[in-house]
């Protein structure tokens, strides 16, 4: 089933592109991709690759890695604003097919596309300064300076949840340090990869200087051991990451790690309901939980807990449930049918474990396309410990955990081996600032909803949510560059 309102994909976007070139892989191998809202809607079948394929594309980037490095941080900038501006001119293309292969909302797809185009204007902006030091030297005549190197070719390897704004999150600091790149995005969305390549190749970066590679396992492993590339920018999930960590110790590869969470939002004795109410609706059920940042636990004291689900339960209930294209839809489906059932599961698991499903539960079928539809969720009595609490589910399913005073409610939020996100709800400045102090968690919100961040924040997380320097910040540096010192005499 074709998509008209698509009509800019070319056959060369079911490719991978190497050296400049788009290419089968090896062995011609494919792989469908389908449409989450409608199984009908095959997008198309993009290559799958293997070693070989990798091992291609790590090659043109070492060959192309020279003559980047040699153009210098501001050279490089200009070819970021060119594709700022490019994206500017396909934002409807690229929120569009967003929403076909990935699934979410157009309104949030959208929201997604500017968010690329600011990150684009940040790191174009980083190129004057990304400077070093000149320090006094012990020895007259003589100048001791500091300055930054890129460290070579980089594997960069991204999920489904955000396929343009994360992947560009890594290519555009990538290529503005003079490293070279192979993008390996998630099957499930290569569409939006093979556009955003074709946006750095239409704004002028030279062939091998950004390469794509499509498809899975074998693909990204034979990445992370190729000895060429020096380091590895990884979104995903734990055990991914910690095998990508693995695999490269050895030879010390350098990773970059963002790894998930299990986001707690506290509701304290003296919050506001309304504001606590609306952002935990944003939080939860916003692109249907599947963020790293998502809210999946609200912590609630018992003094307010039973009028916080009076105002909350009947909002979620009423959310409608469709494909993100239709404007009456609020909540979109999930991914593919593996992460539905991974959400039904994890619902009837809580419920085997004493907790009490207050609304949703089950998948949605009734008036729509067989697509991958869960309703949203909310679970109460659940136990801070359970499994519902302490796993990431990555889609719109709500633990509430009874919390009795400030302290219990800390403790209930570190109890979990995440920290991406921590929120709380509280009119007091004295809590607000403690928990901001004490969550321990890399990204903290104080009366707003516990998603996202600003362009230029960092994107980072506490514990086993992060390894490595974080994102969308002047420390991403530290990854794509290595120090140099030198002393100069005369």
């Amino acid at each position: 089933m074709v998509n008209p309102e698509i009509d800019h994909i070319q056959s060369r976007h079911l490719l991978n592109f190497i050296d400049g070139q788009w290419a089968s892989s090896e062995g011609g191998l494919t792989r469908p991709n389908v449409n989450p809202a409608d199984a009908r809607d095959v997008i198309g079948d993009f290559a799958e690759s293997g070693g070989v394929d990798t091992d291609r594309a790590v090659e043109a980037a070492a060959a192309a890695l020279p003559d980047w490095q040699a153009l210098g941080p501001i050279r490089r900038s200009r070819y970021l604003t060119a594709a700022g501006r490019l994206l500017e001119r396909r934002a409807e293309l690229f929120a569009r097919t967003i929403t076909r292969e990935q699934g979410k909302l157009l309104s949030e797809a959208r929201g997604e596309v500017e968010r690329a185009i600011a990150i684009l204007e940040f790191t174009s902006g980083e190129a004057r300064r990304m400077n070093g030091v000149t320090t006094p030297a012990e020895e007259e005549r003589t100048w001791a300076i500091t300055f930054r190197k890129p460290i070579g070719v980089v594997g960069l390897v991204s999920p489904w949840n955000f396929p343009l704004a994360i992947p560009m999150w890594k290519v555009a600091p990538a290529l503005l340090s003079g490293c070279t790149a192979v993008l390996k995005p998630s099957p499930f969305t290569p569409l939006t990869s093979a556009l955003l390549v074709d946006l750095f190749q239409d704004a002028g970066v030279p062939a091998g200087v950004l390469n794509l590679v499509q498809g899975d396992a074998a693909a990204g492993e034979a990445l992370v051991a190729h000895p060429l590339v020096a380091g590895i920018s990884f979104t995903g999930s734990p055990g991914v990451g910690a095998a990508i960590h693995r695999g490269g110790a050895h030879r010390l590869l350098r990773t970059q790690l963002e790894l998930g969470g299990k986001n707690a939002v506290l509701i304290l004795d003296d919050a506001d309901l309304d504001k606590a109410v609306d952002a935990v609706m944003k939080g939860a059920f916003g692109q249907a939980g599947q963020r790293c940042s998502a809210t999946s636990r609200v912590v609630v004291d018992v003094q307010v807990k039973e009028e916080f689900l009076r105002r909350l339960v009947p909002r979620v209930s009423a959310l409608r449930v469709g494909p993100g294209v239709d404007p009456l839809s609020q909540i979109c489906p999930v991914v593919n049918t593996d992460r539905m059932d991974a959400c039904l599961e994890a619902i009837s698991t809580a419920q085997d474990q004493g907790g009490k499903v207050l609304c949703g539960g089950d998948r949605v079928t009734d008036g729509l396309p067989e697509g991958c539809y869960v309703a949203p969720t909310v679970i109460d009595d659940v136990a801070w410990d359970s499994e519902l609490a302490q796993e990431e589910v990555f889609g719109p399913v709500l633990s509430v955990i009874e919390a009795h005073g400030f302290e219990d409610a800390l403790r209930i939020a570190n109890s979990v081996r995440y920290g991406m996100s921590g929120t709380v709800f509280t009119a007091s400045l004295v809590r607000a600032f403690e928990a901001v102090e004490r969550l321990d968690a890399g990204m903290l919100h104080v009366n707003r909803p516990g998603v996202g961040a600003y362009a230029h924040l960092p994107h980072v997380g506490a514990k086993a949510s992060q390894y490595g320097p974080p994102e969308c910040s002047p420390q991403v540096w530290d990854f794509y560059t290595e120090w140099r010192s030198a002393c100069l005499a005369y």
